[in-house]
């Protein structure tokens, strides 16, 4: 099996629910697997309960024990892009940290899936220029890229597709996430897989976890040898 990326062209377009159907996914395959985020920001407090959504997410839908420390490099508590959330707690995001980690974890696990956090160009560093899409290259793993389909998505997109390109990042597919039926969202899909050449897969709104667990919806996009 081959480690990879699940990325997002923006913020809070369901990378942590994409990223975990593919755990479930590989893992009802028989595979061991483990997702990682890098960094994460934003701590919730619910009625005395702090935690942060990414990794819980992981460890309440796994269908294999999750390693808790595995999960996670670096976590701050003020939701906001990890570089401002990491200087507001007097940190510093590392990278050769975040890629020992990747590294170590692939010696592990058949399959470790790397969640990004917000959209490619994301700072990571308030003093530098380092952005998560430097480590995802120097990663050297191929990427999974979760779009919206909303207005807007076709230029977000198309951008995200062109960087990667440029990089040498392969890119295995798209996943757009939250598709509502409206005759925009279906033109904006259309109008993006015009332009690209890659697999590609649409995920209807209100969709839970579980109500994928009788479907092979990533079927596609495992063609890619994932």
């Amino acid at each position: 099996m081959q480690h990879f990326w699940v990325v997002g062209t923006d913020t809070d377009v369901g990378k942590t629910f994409i990223t975990t159907l593919f755990m479930r996914y590989l893992q009802k395959q028989g595979h061991k697997v483990i997702p990682y985020k890098p960094v994460q920001t934003g701590e919730v407090s619910d009625k005395g309960r702090y935690y942060y959504h990414d990794t819980t997410s992981y460890s309440d839908y796994s269908l294999q024990p999750l390693a808790k420390e595995a999960l996670n490099t670096y976590s701050f508590s003020i939701p906001a892009s990890p570089h401002y959330a990491a200087e507001l707690e007097g940190e510093t995001i590392k990278e050769d940290r975040l890629l020992k980690a990747i590294d170590m974890l692939k010696l592990d696990y058949d399959t470790v899936i790397c969640e990004g956090a917000g959209g490619l160009y994301v700072p990571l560093q308030s003093d530098t220029t380092l952005t998560l899409l430097d480590v995802i290259q120097q990663s050297a793993l191929p990427v999974i890229l979760v779009a919206n389909t909303k207005l807007g998505t076709i230029n977000h997109t198309l951008l995200s597709v062109e960087v990667l390109k440029a990089r040498n990042i392969d890119l295995l597919g798209i996943v757009f996430n939250q598709f509502e039926q409206s005759a925009l969202e279906k033109n904006n899909v259309d109008t993006i897989r015009r332009f690209i050449a890659v697999p590609t897969l649409v995920i209807e709104a209100n969709r839970t976890i579980e109500s994928f667990d009788d479907e092979s919806v990533f079927e596609r996009l495992m063609t890619h040898d994932i």
